[in-house]
């Protein structure tokens, strides 16, 4: 998967950007060095100025592909899930049984990520963190029905309806697919800061992992 994952180039939305930044160096360091900066003070307190002090460049020079720290957070999250959605087409691919291919792609969307070498400049695991803590701040605003409006969260869509899906090759008659499917995708990020932070009220901890969880979760659902 690694080798295929390695020829492809992971697409945001244009509309988010201003410039592409994996078209430059310069661009390749904002994105490497925005996770490293968000994970290390949170979204909260990550501004511009502190990332151009970390890549020793001008602020101006980052407003030149977003136009906002939230533009630059909506990137990431999309990016996050187009690399997500690529993992779960290889992991699945041939898979026939349908029952067995939806456990697969759940794995791939509940688990903790590991580092993939395939894009160098991006620390997946760090990312991953991110998409736990923050990702939720790049839709819960005012402009969030005009940006999805404008594609700003199609990949994150496509993938919960790639999942969808998948689900419904299981049992076609089961109504609540969509409900199901954002909810595994969501809900595992929210069981893995609970793991973290407020373990009184989850089950899930180092003997009982969230894709464990979403996969009974599941399969009680649309067989029972």
């Amino acid at each position: 998967m690694k080798s295929l994952l390695s020829n492809l180039k992971i697409s945001v939305p244009d509309k988010i950007y201003l410039k592409d930044p994996e078209s430059s160096k310069l661009g390749k360091r904002i994105i490497e060095h925005s996770i490293l900066l968000i994970d290390k003070i949170g979204f909260d307190s990550f501004t511009f100025k502190k990332l151009g002090v970390e890549i020793g460049s001008n602020e101006s020079s980052i407003y030149r592909y977003f136009e906002s720290k939230h533009k630059l957070l909506v990137y990431l999250t999309s990016w996050y899930w187009a690399w997500i959605e690529y993992q779960m087409v290889f992991t699945t691919f041939n898979v026939q049984e349908p029952k067995e291919k939806l456990l697969k792609a759940i794995e791939v969307v509940t688990e903790i990520i590991e580092q993939d070498d395939s894009f160098s400049h991006i620390n997946e695991v760090l990312l991953n963190k991110i998409i736990i803590d923050e990702s939720s701040k790049s839709y819960l605003t005012k402009e969030v029905d005009n940006e999805n409006k404008d594609g700003y969260f199609i990949v994150y869509k496509r993938m919960i309806k790639r999942l969808r899906n998948m689900i419904l090759e299981v049992n076609s008659d089961y109504k609540f697919a969509s409900s199901l499917a954002s909810t595994i995708v969501e809900g595992a990020l929210h069981q893995h800061f609970l793991k973290e932070h407020f373990t009184s009220i989850t089950d899930c901890n180092d003997n009982i992992s969230p894709p464990e969880f979403f996969k009974d979760l599941t399969i009680n659902a649309i067989t029972n």
